[in-house]
């Protein structure tokens, strides 16, 4: 799955329930703008190529219905302070705020897993010692130790929750405290003025995404992810950077140019399974997002906060509403 975990670890952490990580702390550069000219400017003709590839912030109309839309970003940023000023008037009129796990969701799924360990531990089964090659294996263990989780404990997880914690940087890992992304921050604005706050989705999603891939499809992951671990702070300042200047798509495209300069990742490979992970983690969700959002909007103002890779493409959000009759209008994000 190469560079995509990189767009889905955050996500996962606020699934699980867990303090956001703090990639402010890290010092990497970005790798997309010291990328030659003539390659960045292609990238960003193939990012601007989909519908809606710009903005975090849109409003949607049908008739007297309206939905504000804000792509997120699920990591803390003292940059959600102006983007949370632009949201105030929006929550101060808002009926509801959807999100894609709220607290009721969060607390389900903590208690489930606590019932069921075998969601993200591998109870019966070889362990990853087995299923790997001895040098991946190796690879594995030393960047699970640099993130503070024994080998041995490593082994037992189940893949793709291995390649998110892989997604995270050690100088992020080191720094983790309160959840303080702009998904949280909504939250606990909306909570303030005693707005009720919703799900677009079961809380156990997340698990049912990953449940439909193959072994083989997760353990790729894990070996993608490894293969970028020299250039960790650089993608997760890459991809902050990406997010404030209103080009989620761009990071998108990015990941997979990445993808094509791993080894033993052909055009083939590479094209797979990014329409896998597109249509697992966007596609399905988004086309099951919208009756949610439809309903919602027939009774009064929605503000709706979710990951900006939701917005952009045919098949995204903002595509999706507008096949439905919504008339839609980017807005100032900051």
């Amino acid at each position: 799955m190469a560079a995509v975990s990189w767009l889905y670890v955050p996500v996962i952490a606020g699934f699980l329930g867990l303090a956001g990580p703090a990639f402010g702390s890290c010092a990497g550069r970005n790798l997309i703008d010291a990328l030659p000219e003539p390659d960045r400017q292609a990238l960003f003709e193939r990012a601007h190529a989909v519908p809606f590839a710009q903005g975090n912030l849109w409003r949607a109309t049908r008739g007297g219905e309206e939905i504000t839309l804000v792509g997120t970003l699920h990591m803390d940023d003292s940059r959600h302070d102006a983007t949370m000023a632009a949201l105030g008037p929006v929550i101060a009129a808002a009926k509801v705020v959807l999100v894609e796990a709220g607290p009721e969701e969060i607390a389900a799924l903590q208690s489930r897993l606590a019932r069921d360990p075998a969601l993200m531990v591998q109870v019966e089964g070889p362990t990853l010692p087995e299923r790997l090659t001895p040098e991946m294996w190796d690879k594995l263990a030393g960047a699970m130790r640099a993130r503070g989780v024994p080998p041995f404990m490593a082994a037992k997880l189940q893949p793709w929750y291995l390649s998110m914690i892989l997604s995270i940087p050690p100088c992020a890992l080191e720094a983790m405290g309160e959840d303080r992304g702009l998904d949280a921050r909504v939250i606990e604005a909306a909570e303030a003025r005693g707005l009720p706050v919703r799900a677009l989705e079961p809380y156990d999603t997340v698990f049912s995404v990953f449940d439909k891939m193959s072994d083989a499809d997760q353990l790729s992951m894990i070996t993608s992810s490894l293969a970028m671990e020299d250039r960790s702070e650089d993608m997760s300042s890459t991809l902050i950077d990406s997010y404030f200047d209103e080009e989620a798509r761009v990071i998108w495209e990015f990941s997979r140019a990445v993808a094509l300069t791993i080894e033993g990742y052909s055009a083939e490979r590479v094209d797979r399974e990014f329409a896998l992970m597109e249509d697992a983690l966007m596609v399905q969700r988004n086309q099951d997002w919208i009756p949610v959002l439809t309903r919602a909007a027939a009774d009064g103002p929605v503000l709706a906060a979710f990951g900006a890779l939701h917005l952009s493409g045919d098949q995204g959000v903002l595509a999706l509403l507008q096949a439905e009759g919504f008339t839609l209008e980017r807005l100032p994000f900051r």
